[in-house]
């Protein structure tokens, strides 16, 4: 069969068919880390001629022509834009799924990675983790604390089981189930002596004349901020340190006259009265809902399983009036 030939409808078991192995599925991803046949075999202990046999034995099988070839190297097409994509999503499962036989087998409930934003991280996740803990004391529970730019990538690849974020602009929403949660309140802090510290309701024409550390650009904390400026035309403060830390925010704060915008339960858990102050504002700040968010196609193991039951029990009972 030519590579070249027209495209052409794949069955339901084309894998079967083309006799996809597991070979396969490394060979994709290491051309996309390295765009370089000789560089992506010498990552898979392969000689160069046997990567390239491989890739032109698996694409004359599909009939479809999966990489552009340059003399600088190759470079996915459509078709090999999707292969690497799903060969990804393969792997990390089949990772996963080591990980969880190895965890039962000594005698654990597998494994859960879950991924957050910083607002549910400090009440609505904690006391889930700890009611499921609880019932299943030997599940090992990872928890990575990011922005929802940064986490819902990582559900698409498999590295997440779950996640507590927004689907920002963007992406398509129709891998996803979304189940809202609520709305994050959010507030501007200072340091104690901070000169605004003593001003009943500074204005953000005041606010402005200060250095800030705000989450970077695109992070939908920095969006809200951005649109608030926009709506009082205010022009933005000429120093800003770009952070999706909260403590190197607030270690900023504490030590200079840096403002910062964060979750007003996150200011609430950190934010030591006789070190910070929390800036009265004349209007509410808050960001658009987030969610627990997981993939429409996965499913999920029993210790993550066990863990959004605990969630949305928890949920449901923050919703109740």
């Amino acid at each position: 069969m030519s590579r070249h030939m027209p495209p052409h409808h794949l069955a339901p078991d084309w894998f079967i068919n083309v006799r996809l192995k597991l070979r396969h599925l490394e060979l994709f991803t290491a051309l996309d880390d390295h765009r370089n046949l000789h560089r992506a075999a010498a990552s898979l202990a392969i000689s160069q001629p046997a990567a390239s046999k491989l890739l032109g034995d698996i694409e004359d099988r599909l009939g479809l022509k999966l990489f552009e070839r340059h003399p600088r190297g190759l470079e996915p097409n459509w078709y090999g834009e999707v292969v690497i994509r799903h060969a990804r999503d393969m792997l990390a499962s089949l990772k996963q799924t080591g990980d969880e036989l190895n965890a039962i087998q000594a005698g654990n409930a597998g494994t859960v990675a879950v991924g957050t934003v910083m607002d549910p991280a400090v009440t609505l996740l904690s006391q889930a983790l700890e009611a499921t803990r609880k019932s299943l004391p030997g599940l090992h529970i990872s928890v990575d604390v990011d922005v929802s730019q940064a986490l819902i990538p990582r559900l698409q690849e498999g590295q997440l089981d779950m996640a507590l974020c927004r689907i920002p602009l963007g992406f398509d929403t129709r891998p996803f189930i979304f189940e809202e949660i609520g709305e994050e309140a959010t507030c501007f802090v200072c340091r104690h002596d901070h000169p605004l510290a003593i001003t009943a309701t500074p204005s953000l024409t005041e606010m402005m004349q200060y250095p800030w550390a705000l989450q970077p650009p695109g992070a939908l904390m920095r969006q809200r901020f951005d649109h608030l400026l926009m709506y009082h035309d205010l022009i933005p403060p000429r120093q800003i340190v770009d952070t999706s830390d909260i403590l190197v925010s607030l270690a900023l704060v504490s030590s200079t006259d840096t403002l910062a915008m964060t979750t007003r339960e996150v200011a609430e858990l950190l934010c030591d009265p006789q070190r910070f102050c929390l800036l009265p504002t004349q209007e509410a700040l808050n960001v658009q809902p987030y969610g627990l968010v997981t993939l429409r196609e996965k499913r999920l193991s029993p210790g993550a399983a066990a863990l959004t039951t605990k969630l949305r029990s928890i949920i449901r009972q923050q919703q109740t009036p």
